[in-house]
């Protein structure tokens, strides 16, 4: 199985997810053509066929 299907499934039964690296995770989500702005540490994806947007940060960015 692929890595970026391992993370998908991490963090779909949602009970492995904090194992997940930022890194993975963007760029999961940029495999899945979502589009990204940044502004200060967050890093806001969003895609024109779904309708929330999520807005992330990394660990130790909380301020």
């Amino acid at each position: 199985m692929k890595q970026q299907q391992k993370i998908l499934i991490a963090l779909l039964c949602g009970k492995r997810d904090h194992n997940i690296s930022f890194a993975a995770l963007v760029q999961m989500l940029e495999n899945l053509a979502f589009s990204c702005r940044i502004k200060g540490s967050h890093h806001i994806f969003y895609k024109s066929d779904v309708d929330e947007i999520l807005n992330l940060q990394p660990i130790g960015h909380l301020g």
